[in-house]
């Protein structure tokens, strides 16, 4: 079963704590110092806030999977569709390690497909990052630190 997820980027993340907290009649899941998710199961979200990214708003969308056969029909639907899809392949990001890839639509929303494989005491690892590429963490493609994704890429930046 699949779980909408969105990531917002916003300026103080107590206050955002504090209101969301408030909306969703629910704590978060997980609070770090830079990030928060709520985990909602009415409705089923996965819904996550930082102070990470360069302006307050949303930052992505996406969907969360059980298992590796939802996210591999995600990648052949991007494919059929002749989407651009950046293959992260097992990567860590926002305090976890995930299987995941990247499409973006038409008007350049990142939408973000993972399959969580457990927790992580960072934020996230870019291993391929670069100063001159622009890469400062592992999440997020075109406009955000990953890069463009490039359909049937091979490699990304985590």
């Amino acid at each position: 079963m699949k779980r909408f997820h969105i990531h917002v980027h916003v300026d103080d993340l107590a206050a955002s704590v504090a209101f969301y907290s408030k909306l969703f009649a629910a704590e978060p899941a997980r609070v770090e110092a830079d990030y928060a998710k709520w985990m909602l199961d009415d409705p089923r979200v996965n819904f996550a806030i930082s102070t990470r990214g360069t302006k307050a708003g949303v930052d992505h969308l996406g969907f969360q999977v059980d298992d590796a056969s939802e996210l591999a029909e995600l990648a052949k639907r991007a494919e059929a569709a002749d989407m651009a899809l950046l293959d992260q392949g097992e990567t860590t990001c926002c305090y976890a390690r995930s299987d995941k890839h990247w499409v973006l639509d038409p008007q350049g929303i990142a939408w973000e497909h993972f399959h969580t494989l457990g927790g992580a005491p960072v934020y996230g690892e870019s291993r391929h990052a670069s100063p001159s590429s622009g890469a400062t963490s592992c999440c997020g493609p075109s406009g955000r630190p990953v890069g463009v994704p490039v359909k049937h890429a091979g490699s990304a930046c985590c």
